[in-house]
C-alpha cells in the first residue's frame, strides 16, 4: 500500500493529532476527510509547548511560521522548590542556539485554527463519530468505517480517536490498555493585563507540582499535577488549587486566584505504559494517545502525535506504508512514554529524604553548563521529519 492506491483516508478524530494527519496527507495527494464526535472543534485543554521536534514537523506541512509568530518569547525557564529558590535554570537562547528553534508556548486552540485552516473547506465533519468496522488488509481488502451516513471504505484509516479508543480497543482486544498514573492535573488560561511572570518553568514539592507558561496577549498557562485517586474530585477546583498551592512562591497563588472557576478543567491522567505490539493493523493506523497516550511530564504528548502524522505520511512512500510506520515510530514513542513516566515517579516523592536528594541532585545538576542540561533532551528534539520513511 503507497499513496497512488489509496482512494481516499478517513481520519477519526478531530484533536490536534488527527488534524496534523489529515493536512500531511493532503500535502501528499491523498483524499481526506476527518469525522469528529464532537459538535465543534473546540480544543480540550488551555495551553501547549511546541518543541523543536514539532516545530519542524509542523514546518513540513506549512503551519509552522504561524505558530512561531504566536509564541511569546520569555528569557529562562527551569525549577524551583515551593519556596521559590531556582534548583536548575537555562536561557531560552540557549535552546534555540542548540537546537535551532525555540520552545513555543501557546494556546491549543490557536494550533487547531491553525492547522484547521490549512485543510481545504469540508475536509472535516464534526458531529460526526465514526467507527471502524473491519481493518482491511494489506492484500487489497479495504478498511470499513460507519458513519452517520452509514458503511463507507477507506484506502487508509487513521485512528486519531484518543486515550480511550474505541479503534485500538478494536483492534488489539488483549492489550491492557491505559493504565491510572496516580496524578490528576488542574489547567487553564489566565489574564494578567500588565503583569508578566519573568521566566517560566515548574515548581515541584512533594507528589505535586505546578507550572507557569506565558503566553501571547496578557495570558499565563498555569497548572497543576498531584497524587489523588482515580475519579476524585472537589466541590470547589479552585479552592482545591489554593489549598495545594496557596502557600507556595509567587506568581502561582496569585494565578490560581485570578483564575475563572468555569475554565479550570480538572483530568486524571492515564497512560499506555506498556507499548502496544504495533502501531497499525490491517489498513489502520493508530496515532497520538490511541498509539502512546503518555504523562504531561516531558510536555511531547502533542508532539508525538504531530511527529507520527508526517511520518505515516512519508511512509506513503513505500510499498510496506504501514509496517514502516510502526518501525519508525514504535521504538521512538515507547522510550517516550517511559521518560515521562520516570520524571513522574520523580515529582511522585513524597518522604524528606526522597524529597531532598531529589532536590539536592537537580541542584547539583543546575550548577553544570547548559550545554549540559541541554543534552539530556537531544535525543528527543533532534528529531526531523523524513522525506520517506528509512526500511525497517
Amino acid at each position: 500500500m503507497n499513496h497512488e492506491n489509496i482512494d481516499r483516508a478517513i481520519v477519526i478524530g478531530g484533536g490536534i493529532g488527527g488534524l496534523t494527519a489529515a493536512l500531511a496527507l493532503h500535502r501528499r495527494g491523498v483524499p481526506v476527510t476527518v469525522h469528529e464526535r464532537a459538535a465543534s472543534l473546540e480544543p480540550v485543554g488551555a495551553g501547549l509547548t511546541l518543541a523543536p521536534n514539532a516545530l519542524r514537523a509542523l514546518d513540513r506541512l506549512g503551519v509552522g511560521p504561524r505558530l512561531r509568530a504566536l509564541a511569546t518569547p520569555h528569557p529562562a525557564f527551569g525549577l524551583r522548590r515551593p519556596s521559590g529558590r531556582w534548583l536548575a535554570r537555562a536561557g531560552t537562547a540557549a535552546v534555540e542556539h542548540r537546537f535551532g528553534d525555540p520552545i513555543a508556548a501557546v494556546a491549543r486552540a490557536e494550533v487547531i485554527d491553525a492547522l484547521g485552516d490549512a485543510l481545504p473547506p469540508g475536509t472535516v465533519r464534526t458531529g460526526s463519530p465514526a467507527t471502524l468496522v473491519t481493518p482491511g488488509d494489506e492484500g487489497g481488502r479495504p478498511a470499513v468505517v460507519r458513519t452517520g451516513e452509514g458503511e463507507t471504505t477507506a484506502g487508509l484509516v487513521v485512528a486519531a480517536d484518543g486515550i480511550r479508543s474505541a479503534t485500538r480497543a478494536a483492534l488489539f482486544p488483549h492489550h491492557p490498555g491505559p493504565r491510572y498514573s496516580g496524578f490528576t492535573t488542574w489547567r487553564t488560561v489566565v489574564h494578567t493585563p500588565g503583569r508578566r511572570p519573568s521566566a517560566a518553568g515548574e515548581v515541584w514539592g512533594r507528589g505535586r507540582l505546578a507550572g507557569v507558561i506565558p503566553l501571547a496577549g496578557d495570558r499565563v498557562y498555569t497548572y497543576g499535577a498531584a497524587l489523588a485517586p482515580a475519579g476524585a474530585r472537589a466541590a470547589d477546583e479552585q479552592a482545591e488549587l489554593l489549598r495545594l498551592y496557596g502557600g507556595w512562591c509567587a506568581p502561582l497563588p496569585e494565578l490560581f486566584r485570578a483564575a475563572e472557576p468555569e475554565r479550570i478543567l480538572r483530568h486524571d491522567v492515564w497512560a499506555l505504559t506498556d507499548p502496544l505490539p504495533a502501531h497499525h493493523s490491517g489498513r489502520v493506523a493508530l496515532l497520538g494517545d490511541a498509539a502512546h497516550a503518555m504523562s504531561p511530564f516531558q510536555g511531547q504528548g502533542a508532539c508525538q502525535a504531530i511527529e507520527d502524522a508526517v511520518v505515516l505520511a512519508a511512509c506513503l512512500a513505500r510499498e510496506d506504508a504501514l509496517p514502516a510506520y510502526t518501525a519508525a515510530r514504535l521504538p521512538r514513542t515507547t522510550r517516550i512514554v517511559s521518560g515521562s513516566h520516570r520524571v513522574g515517579a520523580l515529582v511522585a516523592l513524597r518522604g524528606p529524604a526522597a524529597v531532598l536528594a531529589r532536590d539536592t541532585a537537580l541542584t547539583l545538576a543546575g550548577l553544570l553548563p547548559a550545554r549540559f542540561l541541554l543534552s539530556g533532551l537531544a535525543p528527543t528534539y533532534d528529531w526531523r521529519p523524513p522525506e520517506v520513511c528509512a526500511a525497517p
